[in-house]
């Protein structure tokens, strides 16, 4: 509990025990009675009043403290003292319950992502460490990381050699090892050896600040059913405060046209238990709870949803599309054959394809780099141009090389080889000249089948997988992994062209969600219903551009997201149909004058407490993780 929580547990108790002792006491006048009773009433709900009067001053009375308030004030003065101090008292305990609810949700989600760092080291001329804010440390500033503190800022290690913990950013706690050269992300944990690192970014611009801006301002984007009962709150208050006035003014007046007795004093009763029965406190608390719970529960999972209403979206999605590189497979490519035209050489042709593709960063461009196995002299590549969905072009040695596929020969006007061997081929020319190819090879995740199946066990009816690989490759891991649709030879155009059909063919209610790795798929991203990032630790543009990130590379995780959505969800509408139910049952006893202030004390604060309760099932995600290893 906060200090202000325990403040408000003494006021509670003080309140109760004031109460227990008046009704102990012998019969008093009600001069006497009066302002004893006013004693514990102020005690605990001085501020219910106070807020209820700036409400009226800034014309805007209609919420639960101004309901509170007129239903106690009436109590009192009907004679009912008691049961005024009761109501107020159960609503203060209902709502220092929420409170302590909220920040236990709130300490749970700080506790998983309490990656922001304080300080970062940085070695003095006198070899002494200053600890300095990181904000102040510039690009390319030299900082240094002791065992068990976290990295502060991203950088890549050029002194040393440890072992990082990454559970914080990806749920997973098998430890990444890391020695000079390795790029590292802010929010990690060194374990072991000192580490020098280079930063390469701002504080602000780092991982750790990309993340917890994300889950900080989640809470912005809200869901529909969070949406609808701001919607329904707003109309519903005054319209119970309406009623309540009706139900004290106009059955009496009508009973007195009949001629018979008034009872003035049973409807204003009546209409005094029906305000404290339709306090909305139930909704208007619990609903957002149980999708905060949500976004932090899969935020222990290593998956972060940037708003409410991605959640509910990801719970309704039906249709899934991927990426094929690095998204199912690795993206990890391997040069297996490599086949020069007679004349050339298999050396002659890989160290042009892999100085024409130096300067991209694309895997298969890496896998033809690894495949030459030297150290590129960039002095020899010149004008080098990269055609997207074809390959790249570039001046080695004075004589122009291209690389890439069958469509950028054609270009060219050249003829290539039918190859049967399935895999990516680059093809090479040489001044104008075919040159020969090089066959390369991926590898399908170990986990890409699983998550797959897992899909289709989460209600996903319908899988496809788009690429800009050749039809040979993609049929052969289509066939893999079990997905049902898939389209080759794929322009990142025409990704999007093919995303449009997909969106125009799905059902009125069902959410189509897009898995890419964030960098190269961002125009897609973009356009789906729900957008997520695969594999993007460390990859500012998936975190800019996605809707849900998964902070590691597996794609199991896609199932887990969707099951933790779908709990969520469940758990908002049970608490809506549960608080709606009770409360539109107490509301017609209380109208009808069977129900009195006792029992409109449990349907409100009872109702609260129980959807309370109900919302914070979403924040534990344990036996979703647990079923999501079994299957």
């Amino acid at each position: 509990m906060t200090k202000k929580q325990k403040k408000m547990l003494y006021r509670i108790i003080a309140a109760l025990a004031l109460v227990l002792v008046l009704k102990l006491l012998p019969p008093l006048p009600a001069s006497v009675e009066l302002p004893l009773y006013c004693i514990p009433y102020l005690v605990v709900g001085w501020d219910v009043l106070r807020k209820a009067l700036l409400g009226i001053k800034n014309r805007q009375p209609f919420d639960e403290c101004f309901l509170m308030a007129v239903a106690t004030v009436g109590a009192f003065a009907l004679g009912d003292y008691v049961e005024g101090c009761a109501v107020i008292i159960f609503y203060q305990i209902g709502e220092l319950f929420q409170g302590v609810a909220v920040g236990k949700s709130r300490r749970s989600i700080s506790a998983l992502m309490d990656i922001r760092p304080d300080y970062a080291n940085i070695e003095g001329e006198d070899g002494k460490l200053e600890q300095v804010d990181p904000d102040e440390v510039e690009i390319g500033t030299i900082i240094v990381v002791q065992p068990g503190e976290r990295v502060p800022i991203d950088g890549v290690i050029v002194e040393g050699a440890s072992t990082l913990n990454t559970a914080a950013l990806t749920g997973e706690s098998l430890p990444r090892d890391v020695r000079s050269g390795d790029e590292v992300i802010s929010g990690c944990v060194n374990m072991s050896g000192l580490l020098k690192v280079r930063t390469t970014k701002e504080f602000g611009e780092s991982t750790v600040s990309k993340i917890l801006d994300l889950v900080e301002n989640s809470s912005m984007k809200k869901a529909r059913a969070e949406n609808f009962i701001t919607r329904f709150a707003r109309v519903y208050t005054p319209a119970v405060c309406y009623g309540a006035l009706a139900l004290a003014f106009i059955p009496p007046i009508v009973l007195l046209l009949m001629g018979q007795p008034a009872r003035f004093g049973d409807w204003v009763y009546r209409a005094l238990t029906f305000l404290v029965i339709s306090c909305p406190c139930a909704l208007v608390i619990s609903i957002p709870l149980s999708f905060f719970g949500g976004i932090g529960g899969a935020s222990a999972c290593g998956i972060l949803v940037k708003g409410s209403t991605y959640l509910e979206e990801l719970a309704d999605t039906r249709v899934v599309v991927f990426d094929k590189t690095g998204t199912l497979t690795q993206g990890t490519f391997k040069v297996v054959k490599v086949c020069p035209v007679e004349g050339g050489t298999e050396d002659g042709l890989v160290e042009a394809a892999a100085l024409a593709e130096s300067w991209s960063k694309h895997p298969i461009s890496l896998s033809i780099k690894a495949a030459y196995g030297k150290d590129i002299d960039s002095a020899r590549v010149t004008d080098v141009e990269e055609l997207g969905g074809h390959g790249v072009t570039a001046k080695v040695d004075g004589k122009l090389v291209a690389a890439g596929n069958a469509r950028l020969m054609e270009k060219l006007g050249l003829t290539v080889p039918d190859v049967p061997q399935t895999g990516t081929i680059v093809h090479v020319a040489i001044d104008g000249k075919y040159a020969g190819y090089l066959l390369i090879s991926d590898v399908v995740k170990p986990h890409s089948a699983q998550a797959i199946k897992g899909l289709k066990q989460a209600g996903v009816r319908k899988t496809v997988m788009l690429t800009g690989d050749a039809e040979p490759v993609a049929k052969a891991v289509s066939a893999e992994l079990g997905i049902d649709e898939y389209h080759a030879g794929l322009l990142p155009g025409d990704k999007v062209d093919q995303i449009e059909k997909l969106l125009a063919a799905k059902k009125p209610k069902e959410m189509l969600a897009f898995v890419g790795d964030g960098i190269n798929d961002a125009p897609v991203l973009s356009r789906v219903d729900v957008g997520i990032a695969m594999g993007a630790l460390g990859s500012d543009a998936a975190i800019e551009a996605a809707d849900v990130v998964l902070m590691d590379d597996d794609p199991a995780k896609i199932a887990l997201a969707m099951r933790i959505a779908r709990r969520t969800k469940s758990i908002v509408y049970q608490n809506i149909v549960f608080a709606l139910a009770i409360k539109a049952a107490c509301l017609l006893l209380g109208a009808l004058g069977i129900a009195n202030m006792w029992a409109a004390i449990f349907a409100d604060v009872g109702v609260m407490v129980l959807a309370v309760l109900n919302a914070t099932r979403a924040l534990y995600t344990k036996d979703l993780v647990k079923k999501d290893k079994l299957d």
